[in-house]
């Protein structure tokens, strides 16, 4: 289970209306959390430094300092060894709606605890001009 902590959680109308149809898959926990709290915003109107669904990021594991390079994605477009990790995985759902620096702890298989931090998006739909991804 992730353990979430939000300055402020910031989701796209589009993204919200999709992962709410999610809901009942992710049979609640984080992601159920982050539908309910969450500050919708057009799509045209999201920040670029806030994590939205097929956006490229950097993050900075904490315990050993390596950077990886993750797209958060569907369930159905997961290929978590390429990097593309599910909104609904304990990862992808503590990084939807985060702002770039900001931290984030995620459950592991093993149930240990990762935490990282979010350095960078790469590649953000909405700020490319994407508004229907």
């Amino acid at each position: 289970m992730s353990s979430i902590v939000r300055s402020e959680c910031v989701l796209t109308e589009l993204d919200h209306a999709r992962l709410s149809k999610l809901q009942d898959a992710a049979r609640g926990g984080a992601l159920a959390d982050l539908l309910a709290e969450a500050d919708l915003v057009p799509s045209q109107r999201v920040p670029a430094d806030v994590v939205t669904m097929y956006s490229q990021v950097l993050v900075r594991d904490h315990a050993s300092g390596e950077v990886r390079k993750l797209t958060l994605c569907y369930p159905s477009d997961a290929e978590p060894d390429a990097g593309f990790i599910s909104v609904l995985s304990p990862m992808g759902a503590a990084l939807i709606g985060r702002r770039v620096g900001e931290r984030v702890r995620s459950a592991l298989p093993a149930g240990l605890e990762r935490e990282m931090t979010l350095e960078a998006i790469l590649f953000q739909p909405e700020a490319s001009g994407d508004y229907s991804t």
